[in-house]
């Protein structure tokens, strides 16, 4: 029988792989729909708070680690000038 610790681990992993495979599908999703970048900044806050939910308390792990990301391709679809 695994530890708490073993159990607290694999629940970890697994939301890694969930907020993973979250902000994979929201890249395809900025990458092949036709979003206006309002609606795409609107799912990169879902995806946030979704991370959020899985991790709370590791909003400044998001904004480091996903945003960037997620931004690269909004500005890249949506350029300013």
């Amino acid at each position: 029988m695994g530890s708490s610790l073993d159990r607290e681990i694999e629940q970890e992993n697994k939301n890694i792989r969930r907020l993973r495979f979250m902000v994979d599908l929201t890249c395809t999703l900025l990458n092949q729909t036709r979003l206006s970048r309002e609606e795409s900044w609107e799912l990169v806050e879902g995806v946030k708070q979704y991370a959020l939910r899985l991790f709370p308390g590791k909003e400044e792990a998001f904004e480091i680690i996903y945003r960037p990301r997620l931004r690269r391709i909004i500005e890249a679809r949506y350029p300013l000038h």
